[in-house]
């Protein structure tokens, strides 16, 4: 299965990618959510996308809205991965289209107990 980070801190995709390799992911990163869409259409094959919500050019939350608008995308699971804690965001992350969402900062179990909600991950 392979997993598409999209965070513009290097750092934060650096934990991230071992956490999902470490569970087995295959995984893809980008810097922003202009060259995550990018990644979409050159692999085809990818299952889940962690998203940021801040990040410079195309933001977490406009890269979600682009991905539910596009029927080729349907089945991708998209999950935002970010500071942003106001439960207004929250909510606007969900409307959008995201299908979990965990605050920043988290830890491995926590990510890997969104995953299993996501049924990614057997429970």
């Amino acid at each position: 299965m392979a997993v598409l980070i999209v965070d513009d801190s290097r750092a934060m995709r650096s934990l991230l990618r071992h956490i999902l390799k470490d569970a087995g992911f295959a995984v893809i990163e980008a810097s922003d959510g202009q060259e995550a869409l990018e990644c979409l259409q050159r692999c085809r094959e990818i299952d889940l996308v962690l998203v940021d919500w801040n990040m410079p050019g195309m933001d977490g939350y406009a890269f979600i809205r682009a991905v539910r608008a596009a029927p080729a995308y349907h089945e991708v699971r998209l999950m935002m991965v970010t500071a942003e804690a106001e439960i207004e965001q929250v909510s606007r992350a969900l409307a959008a289209g995201a299908d979990e969402y965990i605050m920043k900062p988290f830890t491995r179990d926590a990510v890997l107990e969104k995953l299993k909600l996501l049924g990614i991950l057997p429970h």
